[in-house]
């Protein structure tokens, strides 16, 4: 009888964006972190696109467009 794997599965992608005044790796943290106090079994976390905030001709801000996937539970 074959193993059954613990991988396998349906799992939903979704798009969020973090922000940071520090660095597009804080930014891309930032949303991972904070979409974990609402979902569960995250699993991978894909940065898309980065991008920043400019003012007054200096950068105020980083953007990091993450896709985040987790599993649907059975």
């Amino acid at each position: 009888m074959a193993k059954k794997n613990s991988d396998s599965g349906v799992y939903r992608v979704t798009e969020i964006i973090g922000t940071s005044t520090v660095s597009w790796e804080a930014a891309a943290k930032n949303a991972v972190e904070a979409a974990a106090k609402t979902l569960r079994d995250l699993r991978i976390a894909e940065v898309e696109k980065l991008d920043m905030k400019i003012e007054d001709g200096k950068v105020v801000a980083y953007r990091a467009r993450v896709l985040l996937s987790f599993k649907y539970e059975a």
